[in-house]
């Protein structure tokens, strides 16, 4: 495993943008649209089984996040979910593939300042068509080397990316405020993960935090080019 950093990977969603708050958004229309069938909490549990069951056949990102909220009126409505409630959560889901993009704080900040040192790569879940809109409203896209959107965040994945983009994974360091895709593998790769911790994160994405040195957490992405001075300072240090 080499100590020598040469390329950050990104996350986007809740990373460099806003993302999850939209969902908590059509989440609490969704409850109140089925308020006179169960109770919110049971709506959530339900939404999320069924979210868990169709990640495997829908992927990541909101066109599988509408079907599992139709599915799920289906459900707590034993068959009987109006047809205008069906109409008005594909509405919200075509509201959410529309939504404005926002950056978070000090993101285009940090990627401007590493890209002039390190190859700089966003790799990314979701439907195709949102995660190249928000890319190109961003204002971000050309300032990155590479861009991935992938189906799922595995070792493996990130491995073939790493060494597509860079010089392999283990010089390889990847972004993000999801602890099971963005860190969890890419530690397991054999690179660095640093946790940006998000206010809003979906309970799929959560894991527990490793216990390993190329672990690391900051409050924002401003401490990012800080952590990485610091990185690299030690590694001379050790080699001086």
């Amino acid at each position: 495993m080499s100590d020598t950093l040469t390329t950050i990977g990104f996350d986007a969603d809740d990373t460099l943008w806003h993302n999850e708050r939209f969902f908590a958004l059509t989440q609490s229309h969704f409850a109140e649209l089925l308020a006179d069938h169960t109770d919110h909490e049971t709506l959530m549990q339900r939404l999320l089984e069924a979210e868990r069951r169709n990640l495997p056949h829908y992927g990541f990102g909101i066109k599988g996040f509408t079907l599992s909220m139709i599915e799920t009126a289906i459900e707590v409505t034993d068959g009987h979910a109006p047809a205008s409630v069906i109409a008005e959560i594909l509405n919200a889901g075509r509201d959410m593939l529309s939504h404005a993009v926002e950056l978070l704080p000090h993101a285009a900040e940090a990627v401007e300042h590493l890209r002039r040192q390190y190859k700089v790569i966003v790799i990314t879940k979701g439907d195709l068509l949102d995660q190249e809109r928000k890319l190109a409203q961003s204002g971000l896209r050309d300032l990155f080397h590479g861009i991935e959107i992938v189906s799922a965040k595995t070792p493996e994945v990130y491995a073939r990316i790493f060494n597509a983009y860079g010089t392999g994974a283990d010089q390889g360091m990847m972004v993000g405020n999801a602890m099971a895709s963005d860190v969890v593998p890419m530690i397991a790769a054999g690179g660095w993960g640093v946790h940006v911790p998000h206010g809003l994160s979906w309970e799929i994405e959560h894991a527990a935090t490793p216990e390993h040195k190329r672990y690391h957490e900051i409050p924002d992405l401003a401490h990012l080019p800080k952590l990485i001075e610091t990185l690299t300072q030690g590694q001379i240090n050790a080699t001086s």
